[in-house]
């Protein structure tokens, strides 16, 4: 099979060679040095300021979406929650679940945000802003800077989802002033699901010490004092923590996030230009270079997931709820190559020249 979903995806052979290992014992010194290795290669990829702090969870990406919302938000809080999407909504149905008022932006599927539905939050006494930088159902990237110039404006803590678009896409966490960002293994790190990552800025470290966060587990204050020595308050997925550690030097050793993220562009520039003849429109006003969502015109999107996985053992991503029969995704993140993409495109040409698309 190879794999174009956004997640888990492709893996190096490196990595992979990893996840055949024994699992080693973790309270060592050995296993902190490497925990602190990864803190530091996170911050330089994310441009993340020298005081801020990254923390690895042992969770899918919307556990650390939930631990973020309950060790910085509380009842008191009144939060902006931009909602395009699948993950948009996970994040209002967070903010309900542990009861913080907030307001969505709601917006049509494959639309971007504009400063015209900001300007009725202007001056409003809200005091945080939650976003999906790429809502990842639909394959739209928001504007960060028009969110960031917004917030340092209104003086909310920025709350940014960057799942599926850490390394794919340019990111400034110090120069955007964002509080919070989220990332996790199975996305463009290209490892197995299992462990994700917050960096919090030295603002939203502040908040985190005067908020009481009900829950053990994800406390982030009991993860941050772990942290300082390179360990964790619980048992990590620990064979997930050494495969980071071997991408993460990986892309180092390629030239850094920004050759990363040019990769990642080239290839979605690849695939988009050679289907521009094919009955296939891609949804997003501003896509993303992880991922091209695309809605097929004269037939059910799932229907083509299921045909390039049953007749050419290639994955892409279907969608789920109202939008499993509309759109269907390609991504762009993970260990993937020029030659994988024409295995692709001659499997879609196929399929349309045979009346199935």
């Amino acid at each position: 099979m190879i794999n174009f979903t956004v997640g888990p995806v492709q893996s190096s052979e490196e990595v992979r060679k990893i996840g055949y290992e024994q699992v080693p014992y973790f309270r060592t010194q050995e296993f902190s040095n490497l925990i602190l290795e990864n803190e530091k290669y996170v911050k330089k990829f994310a441009k993340a300021d020298e005081s801020a702090r990254a923390v690895f969870l042992t969770c899918s990406g919307t556990g650390a979406m939930e631990a973020t919302i309950m060790n910085l938000l509380n009842e008191d809080d009144k939060v902006i929650v931009v909602n395009g999407g699948s993950f948009g909504q996970r994040f209002v149905d967070l903010c309900n679940l542990h009861n913080i008022k907030n307001s969505e932006i709601k917006l049509e599927c494959g639309k971007k945000l504009t400063s015209k539905q900001l300007e009725q939050f202007e001056g409003k006494n809200y005091t945080a802003f939650l976003v999906n930088m790429h809502e990842t159902s639909t394959g739209v990237l928001y504007d960060m800077n028009l969110i960031s110039d917004f917030c340092k404006r209104n003086n909310l803590l920025l709350i940014v989802d960057s799942i599926s678009s850490f390394l794919a896409d340019e990111f400034d966490m110090k120069q955007l002033g964002v509080d919070v960002m989220i990332a996790s293994s199975q996305k463009a790190i290209a490892c197995p699901p299992g462990i994700s990552i917050v960096i919090l800025s030295k603002r939203s470290l502040v908040k985190i010490k005067e908020n009481k966060c009900k829950c053990m587990y994800f406390d982030l204050n009991l993860a941050l004092e772990n942290a300082d020595r390179g360990q964790t308050p619980f048992t990590p997925a620990v064979g997930i923590l050494r495969q980071i550690n071997c991408r993460l030097k990986e892309i180092e050793k390629n030239g850094g996030v920004e050759s990363e993220i040019q990769r990642t562009k080239a290839l979605a520039e690849y695939f988009r230009k050679a289907i521009k003849h094919l009955p296939l429109k891609i949804v997003s006003e501003t896509p993303s270079n992880a991922v091209t969502a695309l809605q097929p015109l004269n037939c059910s999107a799932y229907s083509i997931f299921l045909k390039l996985m049953e007749e050419y053992n290639i994955w892409v991503c279907p969608n789920g709820g109202n939008l499993k029969d509309k759109i269907f995704r390609v991504g762009h993140i993970g260990y993937l190559k020029f030659e994988d993409y024409d295995v692709l495109i001659n499997a879609l040409y196929e399929l349309n020249s045979k009346g199935m698309i």
